[in-house]
Formats: structure tokens, sequence, C-alpha cells
């Protein structure tokens, strides 16, 4: 059995290590970005990521002054341009 809170930690690790990969990305080490995406397992990828971008999206609205709603709109709006754009 779990220990409590064992499935946030995993996360949260997880978090951590898709902060440095958008870090190495963003960076052009494309080599460090993969050893790290390497390094977790799709289901860890998943629980990593989107622990990582629910943090920014509330840190952006935090920063805006506006809703985690607003952001997450204004975010799907972008992605739809960008797909549309391909």
């Amino acid at each position: 059995m779990d220990r409590p809170g064992a499935s946030f930690r995993a996360a949260a690790e997880a978090a951590q290590v898709g902060a440095g990969i958008i870090a190495a990305r963003h960076r052009g080490d494309r080599a460090a970005a993969k050893s790290l995406t390497e390094g977790l397992s799709a289901a860890g990828q998943a629980a990593g990521f989107l622990l990582l971008a629910d943090l920014a999206v509330m840190r952006l609205a935090s920063r805006e002054g506006c809703s985690v709603d607003e952001v997450t709109e204004d975010l799907k709006r972008q992605i739809a341009a960008q797909v549309a754009n391909l």
C-alpha cells in the first residue's frame, strides 16, 4: 500500500524534472532534455506535466490579476491559433 501523499510526491518530482526539460529545451540543450525525458515513464510525464501546468497557470493568473479560467481560455485560443497555422 502506498504511503499517504506518495502519489503527490511522485508527481511533484516528475514536475521538477518537467521544469528541467523545459529549461533545457529553451537553452538549446536537446541532449539534456532527451535524457531527462527518458527518465520518466509515460504516466510520470503526464502527472508531472499536469502538475507543472497547473502551477504555471495559477502563477500566471495571480500575476495577471485574473482567474485561472481566463488564463486557460486564453491559452486554448493561442493553441487553436497555432494549430490553424500548421
